[in-house]
């Protein structure tokens, strides 16, 4: 298995309508299609003469162990890849000793998700805010250790659902529409409402990631929504940078998008990035391979990305810094 060949093996398992849903981005679907690529635009500067007898990948993210700086980032609707939906996800997520972001969309009710390690919920802030307020109350009351707000999605582009075996729009409650009026005051609001430690996600720019910051936000997480909302964003290898110069270490800066193998985490946090987290792989996974699936897509990134870095002269995730990659 490979996490590029994942794709394929979905696409083998998976109804054509609902493939298409999870890997189709918005418009021309430049974004989607330049992600992978863009993390190709960084070559290595391996060191010389150091001691990688072991190589490490563990770190520790707001008071959780991880096996690897690798993260199950938040998607919808699992249950359109596997019967189990998000409770295949989270077995394989915490077997490999990863976290899983919990989509606000799940395809499960949060009762039937066997979450045991820590784990962080995805959120909207939607036009009715007592429906965020409960959903946020719920996910803190079953264990959640981290709300991860996504701020990039002011108007959801009305993408279809695949419902039994046919594409029908997607049916919500009155009110559970984005607030196209959100501003950063809604930080403090959901760090107020949850107790917990709120990290931004869609953030592309020096400024918005500084902003954040100054508006309680305890991290942020360099994302463009995986294409899905608006075509010709700039691809997150490239905004990486920036924002990591702009929070100048004061929060933890995570980035998703087109992540394939070790050499893409591994330029990653050489780019200032503290984790990655990643999106359609999981869902391929978990398509091709359920619970089991899931699992050995992250010990795969864990076990390339360790490779990467006993190449590089890396040891310990703390070893590694810009010099140990270059533009070209």
């Amino acid at each position: 298995m490979s996490v590029t060949t994942l794709e394929e093996d979905a696409r083998a398992v998976l109804p054509a309508a609902v493939f298409d849903y999870y890997r189709d981005g918005f418009g021309a679907q430049v974004t989607r299609d330049e992600a992978t690529a863009a993390w190709r635009e960084w070559r290595f500067v391996p060191r010389l003469f150091r001691d990688v007898s072991r190589v490490s990948t563990e770190v520790e993210l707001f008071g959780a162990r991880l096996a690897a700086p690798v993260l199950a980032g938040p998607t919808a609707l699992h249950t359109l890849a596997h019967p189990e939906g998000e409770a295949a996800t989270v077995r394989g997520v915490e077997a490999a000793g990863s976290l899983l972001v919990l989509s606000a969309r799940a395809g499960r009710p949060l009762a039937e998700v066997p979450l045991r390690r820590p784990w962080w919920f995805q959120s909207y802030v939607l036009r009715d805010r007592e429906i965020t307020e409960r959903q946020v109350r719920a996910a803190v009351a079953a264990g959640a250790s981290a709300i991860v707000l996504t701020a990039d999605a002011p108007y959801v582009h009305p993408r279809p659902v695949p419902q039994a075996g046919a594409l029908s729009p997607a049916t919500r409650p009155a009110g559970s529409e984005q607030d196209p009026a959100l501003n950063s005051a809604a930080i403090a609001w959901l760090a107020g409402i949850s107790g917990k430690p709120v990290l931004v996600k869609g953030v592309l720019g020096a400024r918005d990631a500084a902003a954040c910051v100054d508006a309680g936000a305890a991290g942020v997480i360099v994302s463009n929504h995986g294409g899905r909302q608006l075509d010709r964003v700039i691809a997150t290898p490239r905004a990486l940078g920036p924002v990591a110069a702009a929070v100048a270490g004061r929060v933890p800066v995570l980035v998703d998008g087109g992540i394939q193998d070790g050499g893409d985490v591994l330029t990653a946090l050489a780019l200032g990035a503290t984790a990655v987290l990643i999106g359609r792989p999981v869902l391929w996974a978990l398509a091709a391979g359920g619970a089991d699936g899931v699992r050995d897509c992250l010990d795969l990134l864990r076990t390339d990305l360790a490779r990467a870095m006993a190449q590089t002269g890396l040891p310990t995730i703390g070893d590694i810094d810009a010099d140990v990659v270059t533009r070209g």
